[in-house]
């Protein structure tokens, strides 16, 4: 029955597409869907580099970082779309640095600056416990069909809105003038630029062309950034000192782990593995493809494998963690050309790019309360992301009381972080992190607690005088 689904769904939409999966368009064609593809989206490739290296304080490593973002996320595309042997799903799918990471790599971060560490220590740190990340997902892509039990949307759910609502704080610390504003911080002129940037993103959101829906964040740090030039908030003192090209160095700040660093970071490649699946799932939909047997599931698993391969080669290359990103798929569905070779054009423009720090330069020119203003949005998006996936399913008894017992202990220890600081310091640095304290709650009280049955529902109680 699935399969007479799939072919139906197939059948109504052929139509839709200009270019099928196998199809070869002309160079005209293919580059101008590549276009459209990198315009949705560069800003998801490039601003986790940006906020990183904003929180963080890496200042000079930030173009450099954005470059490697662009050139990893480049070759990840050409990777997925081409397949090497089983690694890749074999559909349009462009890769590019996920949002899901940031909490455990800014946590990361903050660890090896707190035990004194500078910019090439916790560089080295991140990428470590990327390149050993990788690995769980590399493994997980085998047996993917089998952690279903495990790892379920309520499960996904709780971790993501807990990775959005645990980031919001730095979103809005910029928001309001960065960490370092000092004084500053809270300005009305800080607010005033954020705000417009909030603003812009809904306008655009809401009023625009697809086109410009998908530029919405790319378009509301513009407008933040020339009302901050207009108040005289833009630095462009720093602007034109980058190198003209940047060179892919292999392990340019060398690695380093610490397991307690890495648990965290592991559960969110564990998350993202699940993502993938659905994202693949999608993109199969509009691009015409099977959604059920065997060839769907040999790209399901050599997309995820795909993933865990490609955030191997960005921990090598000085990059953050690389996933499937699923606006993508409205590009496919906006253009009508699924051809997985125009993936060949887009990975090829974005290694072209990867080799330019000068765009990385552009993005250190926008002021902390604009960037501030678009990760907002961002942030919270990620939750409202999660409460999407939670809603997904009929919420029974069971599904509150995980979310209750889940969600008290990931938001508790992110507005009382103190109340580990008497634990052990291996048991402290993971149980400190919202992400792996809320993860782990769910999937212990998930195999713990009961399912509710029919039969076992509790009898309505009698009326009483």
């Amino acid at each position: 029955m699935g399969a007479d689904r799939g072919h139906i769904m197939t059948d109504t939409s052929t139509s839709r597409l200009i270019y099928g999966l196998e199809d070869r368009p002309a160079p005209g064609p293919a580059l101008l869907a590549a276009i459209q593809h990198i315009l949705a989206s560069i800003v998801g490739i490039v601003t986790p580099s940006l906020v990183i290296g904003g929180v963080l304080g890496l200042g000079e490593h930030i173009p450099y970082l954005i470059a490697m973002s662009l050139f990893v996320s480049g070759i990840s595309t050409m990777i997925q779309s081409k397949t090497i042997g089983p690694v890749g799903s074999g559909l349009l799918s462009v890769q590019g640095t996920s949002f899901a990471f940031l909490g455990p790599i800014l946590a990361a971060g903050f660890s090896v600056k707190a035990a004194g560490g500078g910019p090439d220590e916790m560089l080295a740190m991140i990428f470590g416990l990327t390149l050993a990340g990788c690995l769980v997902e590399i493994i997980l892509s085998q047996f993917i069909h089998k952690l279903g039990r495990i790892i379920t949307p309520t499960v996904t759910g709780i971790v993501i809105t807990v990775i959005g609502l645990s980031l919001v704080k730095v979103g809005f610390t910029d928001f309001a003038g960065g960490a370092q504003a000092g004084e500053t911080l809270g300005a009305p002129v800080n607010l005033l630029m954020g705000s417009i940037v909030v603003a812009t993103i809904l306008t655009m959101t809401f009023t625009g062309k697809p086109m410009l829906r998908m530029a919405a964040i790319m378009v509301g740090l513009l407008a933040g950034t020339l009302v901050a030039l207009a108040l005289g908030q833009v630095d462009a003192s720093g602007f034109g000192t980058t190198p003209a090209v940047a060179l892919p160095v292999p392990f340019k700040y060398g690695l380093d782990f610490d397991f307690a660093l890495f648990v965290p970071i592991a559960f969110v490649f564990l998350v993202t593995a699940i993502e993938t699946s659905g994202d693949l799932t999608a993109n199969s939909v509009i691009s015409n493809q099977p959604v059920t047997g065997p060839t769907h599931l040999k790209r399901i698993k050599g997309g995820i494998l795909g993933d865990g391969v490609n955030s191997g080669i960005a921990a090598i290359f000085n990059t953050f963690p690389n996933t499937t990103f699923s606006q993508n798929n409205g590009v496919i569905q906006m253009t009508g050309v699924a051809s997985r070779h125009v993936g060949l054009y887009i990975g090829g423009l974005l290694v072209l790019m990867g080799f330019l720090p000068i765009i990385g330069s552009v993005f250190l020119l926008i002021p902390k309360p604009v960037l501030g203003g678009a990760t907002l949005v961002i942030f919270g998006t990620i939750a409202v992301a999660g409460i999407r996936i939670l809603a997904s399913e009929p919420i029974d008894r069971k599904k509150i009381y995980i979310m209750a017992v889940s969600f008290g202990l990931g938001v508790g220890v992110t507005l009382v972080p103190e109340a580990t600081q008497n634990l052990p310091d291996f048991a402290r640095q993971v149980f400190a992190t919202p992400i792996t304290l809320s993860g782990l709650s769910a999937i212990i009280l998930t195999l713990l607690i009961p399912d509710e049955r029919t039969a076992e529902a509790e009898p309505v109680a009698e009326p009483t005088e």
